[in-house]
């Protein structure tokens, strides 16, 4: 089964002034890559509603955030070319895009919206698949890596449906472990 590849961002919160925190990927190939980001001097903006969901304090990217110049190169060696797909893409790509405008870079890949990849009964199917989904993996919510994870398994299983490669009781692509 092939998957797309896949990109998520965790934030500051929403809105004017919110930023990057963490972002992760991962490949077509289960290859992943999560990074958390150390915010510029005027990314000030800050959501304890969504520090609640993400669980990543302000003093956890100070003490462990990578520079984003150096988030965006990491980004650009190993996405060189891709697309990449996220499930937010009005909220992603603002971010990445401030994250590159910080780092006076240009992404070396493309990032696109997954339900592009999507019939309309998929999008129908999407989120009462995605929770199952969830609850099979045991995955961490709202961490980048987990997310972008979780995201590609669901594609997975909707295509596995899709194609009828399922047993009599539920379908079982090796991406979503199910």
């Amino acid at each position: 089964m092939i998957v797309p590849s896949v990109l998520d961002i965790e934030a500051s919160g929403f809105g004017r002034g919110s930023y990057p925190v963490e972002v992760g990927y991962v490949l077509d190939d289960g290859n992943s890559q999560c990074m958390l980001v150390h915010p510029a001097p005027d990314w000030d903006h800050w959501s304890p509603a969504a520090e609640r969901l993400h669980r990543i304090t302000r003093a956890d990217l100070l003490e462990h955030g990578l520079p984003i110049v150096v988030v965006a190169q990491e980004l650009n060696h190993h996405l060189c070319g891709r697309t990449l797909y996220t499930d937010a893409w009005g909220h992603d790509y603002s971010w990445l895009a401030r994250l590159y405008d910080a780092a006076r870079r240009a992404p070396t890949f493309r990032l696109e919206s997954l339900h592009s990849l999507l019939t309309e009964s998929e999008r129908a199917r999407w989120s009462a698949l995605k929770a199952q989904v969830a609850t099979a993996l045991g995955l961490p919510r709202h961490r980048a890596c987990a997310d972008a994870r979780l995201l590609q398994a669901t594609f997975g299983e909707l295509r596995a449906r899709r194609h009828g490669d399922c047993d009599r009781t539920r379908c079982r692509p090796a991406q979503a472990g199910l």
